[in-house]
């Protein structure tokens, strides 16, 4: 579940007592976990998304009609692991003029986890090289779930920020072609007293700050038993001066102890959003394959992100 840069501004969602509906969505709009792109010859926008080995879709503009083009990697993930014939959560980004797709490989629930990566110079159905493991993978002996991956370029050194449950959201650094981990993962976010999720971070940059966001709650299954109100699925952000430590939210707070200020949460009848984002429509119905692709312009001038 993700929100991903693709403009200026950036896109996402709105913040607390405020909240503006979501942009409008043409086509095929029905996504889980979207991450979205523009191609830099022709400014088309590419948005890939859990389910058919990433399926992606394009479209002349954020509003769509989007067309669906396919899997990305029909025949799965050469990573040796459950569920590598079921990818999930996408992250899209350009490096070094090639186009990056990073996968989770796992099941629900295990942390018997890895981050893929596919490239492509084209993102043209058929032109995808999957390359298999980035090296960030998780155990029962890790500290963290290796799902989720961000990739995140501080002035051409690469982070993967990861990490869902256990304990929450850790960061690695990359080598120059942001292919391979380089060095030890680190915890980056943390909240000891949570029972749900803590997932799904994406980085964006601001000015001096550092914007770490990222969901938090229950986020699924909501056809068949709803959280109480308020534990379902929210969006949080922290700031730091650093990419890689010392996030806190707006009152101070340690992203590592449990902070986080909420960006969007349920509103209307926009229920459990999730980063990059999708979301329930209550008019149209809870369960997963109902979800929704979201999307709203943000303001970070006050220093948080508003829209």
């Amino acid at each position: 579940m993700h929100f991903r840069d693709i403009i200026s501004p950036v896109l996402l969602a709105t913040l607390a007592h405020g909240y503006a509906n979501p942009g409008t969505c043409s086509g095929a709009c029905n996504v889980h976990d979207p991450s979205l792109i523009q191609r830099t010859s022709d400014k088309r926008y590419f948005r890939f998304s859990t389910g058919n080995e990433i399926s992606y879709a394009s479209a002349s503009s954020i509003n769509g009609p989007w067309t669906t083009i396919g899997s990305m990697l029909p025949s799965g993930s050469s990573i040796d692991l459950a569920g590598n014939t079921d990818l999930w959560a996408p992250d899209a980004q350009l490096v070094n003029g090639l186009y990056h797709v990073y996968y989770s490989v796992s099941t629900f629930g295990s942390q018997n986890s890895a981050i893929g990566l596919a490239t492509s110079a084209t993102m043209e159905s058929g032109s995808w090289t999957d390359l298999g493991s980035t090296g960030i993978a998780s155990s029962s002996s890790k500290a963290y779930n290796a799902i989720d991956g961000n990739l995140f370029n501080d002035g051409g050194n690469y982070y993967m920020n990861f990490g869902s449950f256990w304990h929450d959201i850790y960061q690695a650094p990359m080598n120059s072609a942001a292919k391979k981990v380089a060095s030890s993962s680190y915890n980056i976010a943390y909240d000891s007293s949570g029972t749900h999720a803590v997932e799904g971070s994406y980085m964006y940059k601001y000015g001096s700050y550092y914007y770490l966001f990222y969901s938090a709650g229950i986020c699924c299954g909501y056809d068949t038993s709803r959280p109480a109100s308020g534990a379902e699925y929210k969006i949080k952000v922290c700031r730091s001066t650093s990419a890689t430590s010392g996030f806190v939210d707006k009152d101070g707070t340690a992203c590592t102890n449990g902070g986080g200020t909420v960006v969007l949460e349920s509103h209307g009848t926009v229920y459990g959003p999730v980063l990059y984002y999708h979301y329930v429509d209550t008019t149209i119905g809870y369960a997963d394959s109902q979800k929704l692709f979201g999307w709203n312009a943000i303001d970070f001038s006050t220093g948080w992100p508003v829209v």
